[in-house]
């Protein structure tokens, strides 16, 4: 009988946690090569869940992709190793036990981190091996991210008619992490041919039944559930999962209840949990008919905090000349030059105030604390930097949801300076998230929806800006990430400093078809000792010999210095003025005197061009 005969009348038991039983005997390294190091092992662990009452077993080749293998520099391993696992597998079943080649999710955090291209590949490379070896059928587990589960199943359904099983993994009972509901996420997967679908990994069994209160029986399909033994705690720098097998046995009759007919386990279950499953379960019949919970719906509101209502400068921008500039917090407790300078650039009449986020790697008032008290004391529209350096996406998420509750919605996505070059180089830079992913996290909360998938009650209306950096040696790469960027999410775009016309003009050429703004970043030289750190210091920025020795001339006489260092910018500016709508002055040491006046050049240039317009007509 084969194995979808089987479901259509039992309920099957699958195996248990591998890496967890590894874990507990001291392994603690990648599990996936111990197919060829220690086969002993492996092979004991396959039968030891048989003896348990497993009818399906998996290989151990979760990782035994090119993407995960390249992390230990065992990618040339890929064929032998998932070989290598099959045949381990096979030696250990039963007659009556079906062996299935497992392939694991790649994307997690970082969805940017592996294009879709990449994972196909990837995903190739290790399904033909394994369907070479003659596998009963595949299981595909632990997929996020909902893109990649879909993408995978479609190439293995058109390169195999064996049974597919795929379980994805939540973060948050009920939902997958785009928002996706777990119903319309199955009727997806079983139309594009999964005969067994599921969940597995993260969640425990309280949560997955939960999930599955609310799942209907499927038509071409069955249900499966691996769920982790609990939620891990840390002992002794090691995790460890502390479940009643007693509990799993309770767990079970309700699996069977949701109508699930394939019941394993993911982490922290051992042949205990699976052995207490199958004394549970494996006599009865699976259910044919279920009543399913109907979802409360969540109203998701859409609602703005800002004090007043102002369009975003996406928008502005489009249509007028607009200014913003930056001011840095400062890194001492001392609030009140930053405030004299916030209330004197607003009053010259920028459109925003942007702030950065701890710039070049150095602790500084936090942005969003210096943002709100510019806007109370000042009135000035506060753009809040994100670095992705300083929090990981737990600290970023309730980061969001801060500036939201505050009204604060104009920000800047970015990576964020290494740590290594600020003034606490032994700091840990967390990057959990690209600025890629942390423009779409963005987004997804303008949906209403949390990075877990999870509403959060009202949608938020952050409006995203991107950097861009042309200071590269090939513009177009350059242009190639602010499309990539537009695809995530991106209104609009801050560039770096610029220091010369035809780079400013080549810019210009470069991305004058793209759908989003930019703002040309412009940022005044103090003084030739602050020429020449930029030229040589500044990665990617180099200054004419002209603008150096008009620097130098200046001397040591400051005032000397600041007037060619603003004939400089404004000569910039010029260039830049007939090219685009947005110009973005940057403060250097928070003299905002330059700013001001950079700031109220604009504004001249504007008010004489609407004079001449007036005597046109």
């Amino acid at each position: 009988m084969s194995f979808l005969e089987d479901l259509q009348s039992k309920i099957l038991i699958g195996d248990g946690a591998m890496g967890t039983m590894l874990y507990s005997h001291g392994v603690d390294r990648c599990f996936d090569e111990l197919n060829l190091s220690k086969p002993d092992d492996i092979l004991r662990i396959h039968q030891t869940y048989i003896q348990a009452g497993a009818n399906l077993i998996q290989t151990n080749t979760y990782g035994a992709n090119d993407i995960k293998l390249s992390r230990y520099g065992l990618e040339d391993d890929i064929r032998q190793m998932n070989k290598k696992a099959v045949e381990l597998a096979k030696l250990a079943a039963t007659p009556s036990t079906y062996v299935f080649g497992t392939i694991g999710g790649v994307r997690s955090l970082k969805k940017s981190a592996h294009t879709i291209d990449e994972i196909k590949r990837n995903f190739r490379e290790q399904l033909f091996v394994l369907l070479n070896e003659d596998v009963d059928g595949i299981l595909l587990e632990t997929y996020y991210d909902f893109e990649e589960m879909q993408t995978v199943l479609q190439i293995a359904r058109k390169e195999t008619t064996k049974p597919i099983i795929a379980n994805v993994s939540l973060h948050e009972a009920g939902v997958l992490q785009d928002g996706t509901s777990l119903p319309k996420a199955f009727l997806t997967l079983e139309e594009l041919g999964a005969n067994v679908i599921g969940l597995n990994c993260r969640l425990g069994p309280y949560h997955m039944i939960q999930s599955l209160e609310e799942v209907p029986l499927l038509e071409h399909a069955y249900l499966s559930v691996f769920p982790n033994s609990s939620l891990p705690t840390l002992n002794e720098g090691r995790l460890v999962y502390e479940s009643d097998e007693n509990y799993f046995k309770e767990s079970a009759l309700q699996f069977r209840e949701q109508g699930v007919r394939l019941i394993g386990g993911c982490c922290g279950t051992t042949p205990k949990h699976i052995k207490a499953m199958a004394e549970a379960v494996s006599h009865l019949a699976p259910v044919t008919t279920k009543k399913v919970k109907v979802p409360k719906q969540e109203q998701v509101k859409i609602t703005s905090n800002n004090k007043e209502t102002l369009p975003p400068l996406q928008e502005i921008v489009k249509e007028r000349r607009s200014v913003i500039v930056e001011l840095d917090p400062p890194k001492k407790l001392n609030m009140n030059k930053f405030l004299l300078g916030a209330q004197a650039l607003h009053d010259a009449g920028i459109d925003a105030l942007t702030l950065a986020d701890n710039s070049l790697a150095s602790p500084r008032i936090s942005n969003l604390a210096a943002g709100m008290l510019a806007r109370e004391k000042t009135g000035a529209r506060a753009l809040i930097h994100i670095t992705c350096r300083d929090r990981n996406l737990i600290g970023l998420q309730s980061h969001l949801m801060g500036l939201h509750s505050l009204g604060l919605s104009d920000v800047l996505a970015i990576t964020g300076d290494p740590s290594k070059i600020g003034d606490f180089p032994g700091a840990t830079s967390v990057y959990d998230l690209s600025s890629f992913d942390l423009i779409s996290l963005i987004k997804q909360f303008n949906e209403g929806v949390s990075y877990s998938g999870k509403p959060l009650g009202e949608k938020t209306n952050f409006s995203v800006a991107a950097a861009f950096n042309p200071n590269v040696r090939h513009l177009d790469k350059a242009v190639i990430r602010l499309e990539k960027k537009i695809a995530c999410g991106a209104d609009y775009f801050i560039s770096q400093p610029l220091y010369s016309n035809q780079q400013i003009i080549d810019v210009y050429e470069a991305t004058q078809n793209l759908k989003a703004p930019i703002y040309i970043g412009i940022m005044p030289l103090t003084s030739s000792r602050n020429a020449e750190f930029i030229h040589n210091e500044i990665p990617g920025i180099k200054l004419s010999d002209s603008i150096r020795e008009k620097m130098a001339a200046a001397g040591t006489d400051k005032e000397k210095a600041r007037q060619e260092g603003l004939a400089i910018a404004k000569d910039l500016i010029d260039t830049a003025y007939d090219l685009f709508n947005g110009i973005y002055l940057i403060t250097p040491f928070l003299d905002y005197s330059f700013t001001v006046e950079l700031t109220n050049y604009i504004h001249e240039k504007e008010k004489q061009k609407a004079e001449r317009k007036i005597t046109h007509v």
